[in-house]
């Protein structure tokens, strides 16, 4: 007798079996897939989650820093930078310097890649009497901000000032009964008023701003500066001046550099604690990811092991419920001369086939039911995202090969039975 006409026949006969025995592979291969659907759609769902959480944080960060500089403005410039000869006590004393330095120096520390300061604006300020008002003014000659040639470019923390313009403070414009608009003559030049500042109760009350290049002329200082004023770009680590220092005197060796302590401290910490802030969120957030997964991990470690075994059960039982209902049909089958490899051979035949179809049917299954289910249990996330080529074809292998282990035991006690016992009592 043919091997493939006895398993076919051995299947007719006991229908009911061999479908219970497919059924369960089914099930366990779409057990299989799905958690491994459901721990890989998790991860992907949480790395898009996390992904955009860091895109808005970074982006909130953006927003933050841009807000914290709007803020730190009125703070004004930290770093000064004045000629090396400079009596910084005089600085001190009347709140500028009197020696001066080449203009090109702010070109040259553009130039260059300083990671330290940004905001660079040369100035050249001193104080004298205007003879038309008769009023004595701190004179301030600005230009717009060199920018660095390295970096991007910033919003300016102070607007240029054009030509043929001035900016008053408010003692200046108050008392002189001036307002923005208005046109003045000063020291035999003919200037219009761009803006009137707010009072500050400070000696920017008694100063006047105008454009660098017409403020060298008018003094007779060509191409000469008294100051360069920064703004640090970070004020996190213990030695900060110590590092902006350190870095400009290289590029500048003529040159000393002070700091406003308290601009610097309030800027520092802002940025630092908002930075600080966000890092933390993102770490909690990844931290939350990983203990999930390990815990989604750990439960697919228990159930897919639980599954695979009840599935080899339940094939075994089955295989036995079978062999121990054909025991007088296999006795007749040895007496007539089939073998016990062929006996052997039909049964694990009969369980490899199930396996393979239950197979095909859990693939299926899996693949008809993931479409309706996809929102709910699998994020959305799209089938070939989480199910690989290779994944497809695992099930189809693995699943007749531990159907015919799971059947090996049972199958080989009706190859090895004794026909003359067995069709003694029967």
């Amino acid at each position: 007798m043919k091997l493939s006409r006895l398993v076919m026949r051995e299947i007719f006969h006991r229908k009911m079996n061999f479908f219970l025995a497919l059924v369960g592979v089914a099930l366990a291969v779409s057990c299989v897939l799905a958690t491994m659907a459901a721990m890989r759609s998790y991860d992907l769902n949480s790395d898009k989650i996390i992904a955009k959480m860091e895109a808005d944080t970074q982006a909130e960060m953006k927003k933050l820093e841009d807000d914290i500089r709007k803020t730190m403005k009125g703070l004004g410039f930290n770093i000064y930078i004045f000629p090396k000869d400079q009596d910084m006590s005089e600085v001190y004393d009347q709140g500028f310097a009197s020696k001066t330095m080449p203009e090109e120096y702010a070109t040259t520390l553009a130039n260059s890649k300083i990671v330290t300061v940004n905001h660079l604006l040369p100035s050249l300020t001193q104080k004298l009497e205007w003879p038309e008002k008769k009023r004595t003014v701190i004179l301030i000659g600005v230009r717009g901000e060199v920018p660095l040639a390295h970096r991007d470019p910033k919003s300016p923390l102070i607007d240029p000032i054009k030509k043929g313009e001035l900016v008053l403070g408010y003692e200046l414009h108050r008392s002189l009964e001036i307002k923005e608009g208005d046109e003045v003559i000063f020291k035999g030049k003919k200037f219009r008023v761009g803006e009137a500042h707010a009072e500050r109760g400070t000696k920017d009350d008694i100063t006047m701003w105008m454009n660098l290049t017409e403020c060298q002329e008018l003094l007779g200082k060509k191409g000469q500066i008294n100051a360069i004023q920064a703004l640090e770009c970070n004020c996190a680590t213990l030695d900060r001046l110590g590092e902006i220092r350190a870095e400009l005197m290289e590029i500048l060796p003529d040159t000393q550099i002070t700091e406003t302590g308290s601009t610097a401290l309030a800027r520092a910490e802002a940025r630092t604690q908002a930075k600080a802030t966000a890092d933390k969120q993102i770490a909690a957030a990844k931290a939350d990811r990983v203990r999930l997964s390990e815990e989604r991990e750990k439960f697919a470690g228990v159930l897919l092991p639980i599954v695979l075994l009840f599935a080899m059960v339940w094939i075994a039982m089955l295989a036995l419920m079978n062999v121990r209902e054909r025991v007088t049909e296999i006795g007749v089958l040895r007496a007539i001369g089939v073998g016990s490899k062929i006996v052997l051979a039909a049964f694990l035949s009969r369980a490899v086939l199930a396996g393979l179809l239950g197979a095909i049917a859990g693939v299926a299954g899996f693949a008809i039911i993931y479409p309706v289910v996809k929102e709910r249990l699998f994020h959305s996330i799209a089938m070939n995202e989480v199910v690989g080529g290779s994944e497809w074809i695992v099930p189809l292998v693995a699943a007749p090969l531990l159907a015919a282990v799971s059947a090996w035991l049972p199958s080989l006690m009706a190859a090895q039975r004794d026909p003359a016992d067995v069709l003694r009592h029967d």
